[in-house]
């Protein structure tokens, strides 16, 4: 899947610098992208996006200063100057892309005011889906945080196709610092993100028996709202049949497939004798069944998604196309809807990983807490402007006639 990333604000910057990055290791041309910016401090942060592509907007308002938390002021900036970032996409070639991707951090004030702004001009201007990844803030961040990841988060939902939502205070681990958790966090998505927008590429082993490609993602997206995704991920060393040692096998390619799909996440399973479909197949289903019921970006009731998809990817050895069929079937089961796609993405890997997509979740506990903190906020606003009409009028002021 050719991917155009958007990287809007700091956080969302420092993502899409880590996307291009891996896009580069690999020595692959799927993922291109650009960053934009109100501070030139965090332009300068960015380690792997040419200085072409990296926008600075804003300079007649804010100076290269950038806005603070003011998404408002975020928002207005995005919209004056929407004809030069739209000039900035187009420089760096849209004609062959399956799908636009805008990331930012929705608690603060470029990336949470401008993101919604650009995916509403992307939609106008272009026929590829647009799709945002957001981040929202662990409660710890402060209220303010919240309240401007609630503000952009409901507009964010009406303007991008669909919203992949990941959320920080599931990810912090216990007397870690946000701060010093970024980076890890953005390696989480990374890693999500980077096996599922790469399958159905032709590598080594040419494409899967199942083949998961852009338009299979496109359909599962394709009905808006808020998603989540879900991922696991084992060792994949065989026993030899017949009773020899586990293989010693690394990746052929330097590594760089095991990084994409990450380190096991606990103890790896029990070698299986690779000649035992059946046991492939259980091996398969148990890895989904970790990918949909661990942890997800955003924690949510999956049984209120509408649709699914499901990615296998691993060495050919690994995979197994009765065990993606069942896992597939196990999904369906247990969410709303009936549409669940899937497929497998072989790679030349020591590891074998389960992506689960989880498409418009109907219910997600942090989300409610975020619209509850944006109606109190709106109610406030009400009351302090009906406070200050009463306190004119004790004053013996009119004020619709001041």
């Amino acid at each position: 899947m050719r991917v155009f990333f958007i990287g809007f604000g700091q956080a969302g910057g420092k993502l899409v610098d880590m996307f291009l990055a891996q896009d580069r290791k690999l020595g692959s041309t799927s993922f291109r992208g650009i960053v934009i910016n109100t501070a030139r401090t965090d332009l300068m942060g960015i380690k792997n996006i040419p200085m072409e592509d990296r926008l600075l907007i804003g300079q007649t308002m804010v100076k290269g200063h950038g806005v603070g938390t003011d998404n408002v002021t975020g928002a207005k900036v995005a919209a004056d100057e929407i004809d030069t970032i739209i000039s900035a996409i187009d420089r760096r070639g849209t004609h062959d892309i399956d799908a636009f991707v805008v990331c930012a951090g929705l608690g603060g004030g470029t990336g949470s005011g401008g993101s919604p702004v650009l995916c509403r001009h992307l939609k106008r201007i272009y026929r590829e889906p647009v799709y945002a990844v957001g981040i929202i803030p662990a409660p710890e961040e402060g209220r303010l945080y919240s309240l401007n990841a609630a503000r952009s988060l409901s507009t964010l939902v009406n303007e991008a196709d669909n919203v992949i939502v990941f959320d920080n205070s599931a990810w912090k681990n216990d007397g870690e610092s946000v701060k010093s958790a970024y980076e890890r966090l953005n390696e989480e998505i990374v890693r999500r993100f980077g096996v599922l927008f790469r399958a159905g590429e032709v590598g080594k082993y040419g494409v899967g028996e199942m083949v998961v490609d852009s338009s299979e993602i496109i359909n599962t997206l394709r009905g808006g709202g808020i998603s989540s995704v879900g991922y696991a991920i084992s060792e994949a060393i065989p026993v030899v049949k017949g009773g020899g040692k586990p293989s010693s096998k690394k990746d052929n390619n330097g590594g760089l497939l095991s990084s994409i799909l990450g380190k096991k996440e606990k103890k790896a399973e029990p070698h299986v004798d690779i000649a035992s479909g059946e046991d492939k197949s259980a091996k398969i289903i148990g890895l989904v069944r970790r990918a949909m019921l661990g942890r997800l970006t955003l924690p949510c009731d999956y049984s209120t998604a509408e649709r699914a998809l499901v990615l296998v990817a691993g060495p050919p050895s690994e995979l197994d196309r009765k065990g993606v069929e069942k896992s597939k079937s196990w999904v369906e089961e247990n969410i709303a809807g009936v549409e669940v796609r899937g497929g497998d993405y072989p790679v030349d890997s020591g590891y074998v990983a389960a992506v689960v997509l989880l498409a418009s979740i109907g219910d997600a506990p942090r989300i409610r807490e975020l619209m509850e903190l944006a109606k109190e906020a709106k109610e406030e606003v009400v009351r302090s402007r009906e406070r200050s009409h009463t306190a004119m009028f004790d004053d013996g002021i009119d004020p619709l006639f001041e």
